[in-house]
């Protein structure tokens, strides 16, 4: 009986190499794509990338150079110093989007934090607890996503003017609130019921409250998912134009993208190469968000799409 177990012992390795080897050939061909795709795709990246290389481009040459030829130009003489300069970032950060900076952080911190933490307290409700009309309200909350930020723009800026708020930060990053509660609320919810429930289940009979289940084990099993909708709202608010106008208008308390626009309306006067260097200071941070929580943002994206 041993020499018979030992000889099927022997043998099954041999078996499994041969089906790996099998498996492995048919799993490799499958996952691999073709030359022509490799070429489409590479294709379509340097496309897409030759605008951004000329905002760049045109970002560091002289006001000479830029006005005299286009960007590509550069690739006969890219050793030619003189065409290049970094004045440009120095004249129109001076020029007001440093205090535009500091404005749109104004707004977006707030728009990104107080609806991680309502959409947070929200998920966990409709994920781990039982009350009357849950799924109705839930529904409803969903519902809500398709429903634009313009439609709410007259009714708010009358209410904004009863309140007083209307040219005020806090204007801007209520509406701002308002309208992505539902994302957050529908990303978080999502992931939140892929955890296992076992662990929510053995921290209520050790005796921990809602309170405590909520911040030390949800919420921090939910990092993914907060970073994916933190991205979202982000980048929503950084890039918002409409509502920052409406609700704060020109002034002293312009955000980013009200201070590059107004860079757009003085290019006559100043010149593309400080309008580029303004687009390329306006994207840095949200190139920058985006790069840190990447790996995080895609996590959250999947596990609430398989879960949903």
């Amino acid at each position: 009986m041993a020499s018979i177990g030992g000889d099927r012992l022997a043998v099954a390795p041999g078996r499994a190499r041969e089906r790996g080897r099998r498996g492995g050939g048919a799993g490799s061909g499958r996952g691999r794509a073709g030359w022509a795709v490799r070429t489409a795709l590479v294709g379509l990246c340097v496309l897409w990338l030759i605008p951004t290389a000329g905002v760049v481009v045109t970002s560091l040459r002289t006001g000479d150079a830029a006005n005299s030829s286009g960007w590509w130009t550069v690739i006969t003489s890219p050793l030619d110093t003189a065409q290049y300069t970094t004045g440009n970032y120095r004249e129109v950060w001076n020029g007001g989007m440093a205090a535009a900076f500091g404005n749109s952080m104004a707004v977006t911190v707030p728009a990104v934090v107080i609806p991680i933490l309502i959409a947070g307290f929200a998920a966990y409700a409709f994920t781990f607890m039982t009350f009357p009309g849950r799924g109705i309200l839930f529904a409803i909350v969903v519902a809500l996503l398709v429903v634009p930020v313009q439609v709410a723009l007259a009714p708010l800026l009358r209410l904004y003017s009863d309140l007083e708020l209307n040219g005020t930060y806090a204007a801007v990053y209520l509406a701002h609130i308002g309208f992505g509660l539902p994302l957050g609320v529908l990303l978080l919810r999502n992931f939140m019921a892929t955890l296992p429930r076992t662990i929510i289940e053995a921290a209520r009979i050790d005796g921990a409250s809602h309170y405590q289940v909520f911040w030390r084990l949800v919420m921090p099993l939910s990092t993914p998912a907060v970073a994916a909708f933190a991205v979202f709202q982000f980048l929503s608010v950084w890039n918002d134009l409409l509502i920052a106008l409406v609700f704060l208008g020109e002034g002293d308390r312009q955000t980013v993208t009200m201070a590059l626009g107004g860079q757009i309306g003085q290019a006559g006067g100043r010149g593309w190469q400080a309008v580029s260097g303004a687009a390329l200071l306006a994207i840095s941070v949200p190139v920058l968000v985006f790069v840190v929580l990447q790996r995080y943002f895609v996590r959250g994206l999947i596990s609430g799409a398989v879960q949903g």
